[in-house]
């Protein structure tokens, strides 16, 4: 299991962000979920096949959020994790489940 900061406002697809700007925060939110990912020591499954995984994605707050506003927004979490375990992100088979708030929102990745 691996507990992740919840991504930036700035990476919502909805936001209205010049490319360069919202690109800034890709990298940081990406870089940090790739250290977290290797600081928890977790290795990936050996082969080629497919990579189950569960993301739990819990908001910082109780405001509405759509389901594929989330997933769009871990996008660059999802790139870190993916290199952190030194696999293509195409082999991760995720089942997503959206969970009730928590103060300062995260994101939990089980392999």
């Amino acid at each position: 299991m691996i507990v992740l900061p919840w991504p930036p406002k700035e990476l919502n697809p909805n936001k209205r962000l010049h490319w360069a700007k919202r690109n800034t925060h890709k990298v940081v939110y990406r870089d940090a979920c790739h250290l977290l990912t290797v600081s928890a020591k977790v290795r990936a499954p050996q082969g080629e096949g497919a990579i189950p995984i569960t993301i739990d994605f819990y908001p910082p707050d109780k405001r509405h959020r759509d389901a594929d506003n989330m997933i769009s927004a871990f996008k660059a979490g999802q790139d870190g994790l993916a290199n952190a375990l030194g696999v293509n992100d195409r082999r991760f088979q995720p089942v997503y489940r959206f969970n009730d708030p928590i103060k300062g929102g995260k994101v939990v990745v089980t392999l």
